[in-house]
């Protein structure tokens, strides 16, 4: 499994079709967040914005490869792993990115709650931003599986399902995502720090068995 991960890890940083994403994400954070604002909030929104990013960084990965290769890895290692593998790396991928979004906003950031008169730990509350940044990252690797390549083959239908599913994702009420970033917004209103342990055990669960469902799919079509 090490090097499928390498291999497709290759695959995504030769294509440059991580940039676009990355871009995105990094103008929705220079718009969202501003520096001396409350930590909870902007970490709340850090969070929110890399749903979407995750989900397309599957579809990048799932769809990067040549048919010809991707006929030969399943060969070798199977389709079900080569897929995971695909998944795996889209998932390390947006986590990273939500781990170096939270650094910059946690230094850029005022340790405060949102009306400036109670002081929030600024350790905890990086924790508790990563965490909500993982989650986001778990659920957004989850719609991706689901919504493209071997569930939905035509880019006119993986596409839009992609991104109503990760909107839908982020705002519905029980959805993790929506869970850990309501629970930042109303820290920040308290002056304490949430711990999203429950919404992040919630996104492991949904991405496991989102990609367990897209892996045991794609030994049964070809690409």
């Amino acid at each position: 499994m090490t090097a499928l991960l390498r291999y497709q890890a290759a695959l995504l940083v030769r294509s440059q079709r991580w940039l676009p994403p990355v871009i995105l994400y990094a103008a929705f954070l220079g718009i969202g967040v501003q520096s001396g604002q409350p930590i909870l909030d902007s970490l709340g929104y850090t969070a929110a914005a890399l749903l979407p990013v995750a989900a397309w960084l599957v579809r990048i990965c799932v769809t990067v490869e040549p048919l010809a290769a991707r006929a030969c890895v399943a060969a070798a290692a199977g389709p079900g792993r080569a897929h995971l593998a695909r998944l795996l790396v889209a998932l390390i991928a947006a986590a990273g990115l939500g781990t170096a979004a939270t650094l910059v906003v946690t230094l850029i950031s005022a340790p405060t709650s949102t009306d400036n008169r109670t002081r929030i730990a600024l350790l905890p509350a990086a924790a508790s931003g990563l965490l909500a940044a993982l989650a986001c990252a778990l659920l957004g690797a989850a719609v991706g599986a689901l919504t493209n390549w071997p569930v939905l083959r035509s880019p006119g239908r993986a596409v839009p399902a992609m991104l109503l599913t990760a909107l839908l994702s982020a705002v519905t009420t029980g959805s993790p995502a929506q869970a850990t970033v309501s629970g930042l917004v109303a820290g920040s209103q308290s002056g304490k720090v949430p711990v999203p342990l429950v919404p992040l055990v919630a996104a492991a669960v949904v991405a496991a068995v989102a990609m367990g469902a897209a892996c045991a799919l794609t030994s049964r079509r070809s690409p």
